[in-house]
């Protein structure tokens, strides 16, 4: 498991090397739901996300030989991107295992890091197949996009810093997809204040995290959502058992709700995030999930690696 400790040691590997994303007040929001409303604005992460941050965690924990050796992983394009940025500033030859229809943009700024990428598989439950394969035929070493301890304590420092900036915060709301974001925060919010609620927030065509916390176990979905960062094809089972005992909620929202969401946050927050990364917002705006009055409620935003196309046509509709 994952404790308090290991996110705090993983803020010290870390420090200076990520920036502090700010936590930002919306007069709106906070007006509409009679509560505290804050942003924690991680699309202005290193590399567009939160994915830096576990990324930098681990690659601080790997030997000489598993350095020499490369490293490998597997992503729809944050995780992708972290890697192959943190592994050129460490030195470290990166091959990444990404999907035939996966964002060309991801594909592309993977690649711009200096990783190789290989997209032969045909989504995303073909190519954490394919991964074990390459993983098991190159032996370089696996940075797993959410279910690895050190990586889930890097996410954790998203809740420190959450609650360094408000100490008093109740609710804390998290797009999920692997569970690796969720999971971090909720070790480090539910250690420093337990009675804060930690809701996982994920599309209803992309439930992995739902369906495992149901299950008790990690169980395979077929994620659909547009919200490709959000579309991991099972929960880790680190994951699922960090969010069921931390007590975790999990809430579904749906593929309008996660577009009036975006387009909400873009026009009255100018936070030009990606789609995945409103899902937190889409849950307040919704009324899926209810806070009281007075109480602070933070919403992650987790990245802003958004194609170009795809804003624009959300944007117009």
């Amino acid at each position: 498991m994952v404790t308090l400790d290991d996110v705090e040691r993983a803020q010290r590997a870390i420090e200076g090397r990520v920036h502090r994303t700010p936590l930002l007040r919306s007069g709106t929001l906070s007006e509409t739901l009679g509560a505290d409303a804050r942003f924690k604005a991680e699309l202005f992460q290193r590399t567009g996300s939160f994915k830096v941050r576990g990324v930098l965690n681990t690659l601080s924990t790997l030997t000489d030989e598993e350095k020499r050796r490369g490293v490998i992983s597997i992503s729809a394009g944050n995780h992708a991107q972290a890697v192959a940025w943190g592994a050129r500033e460490e030195g470290i030859d990166a091959l990444v295992v990404m999907w035939r229809d996966a964002s060309p943009l991801k594909i592309e700024a993977t690649r711009g890091y200096g990783a190789t990428v290989d997209d032969s598989p045909s989504g995303p439950a073909d190519a954490f197949e394919h991964l074990d394969r390459v993983r098991e035929e190159t032996g370089r070493t696996l940075i797993h996009p959410f279910d690895e301890p050190a990586v889930v304590a890097g996410q954790g420092t998203v809740g420190l810093e959450i609650l360094e900036d408000a100490p008093d915060a109740d609710v804390v709301l998290v797009p999920c997809g692997g569970g690796g974001l969720v999971g971090g925060i909720a070790v480090a919010v539910k250690a420093k204040r337990p009675q804060a609620r930690v809701i996982a927030v994920e599309p209803e065509l992309s439930p992995a995290l739902h369906e495992g916390l149901k299950a008790g176990r990690s169980v395979p979905v077929n994620p659909r959502s547009a919200a490709d960062a959000l579309s991991a094809p099972f929960a880790g089972d680190l994951c699922v058992a960090l969010c069921g005992e931390l007590g975790v909620e999990s809430v579904l929202v749906a593929e309008d709700e996660l577009v009036h969401a975006f387009r909400w946050l873009y026009t009255r927050t100018k936070l030009a995030c990606e789609l995945g990364a409103a899902a937190s917002a889409a849950a307040l705006l919704s009324g899926r999930v209810v806070v009281e009055r007075g109480q602070t409620v933070v919403a992650v935003v987790s990245g802003g690696n958004v194609a170009p196309r795809q804003a624009a046509a959300i944007l117009a509709s």
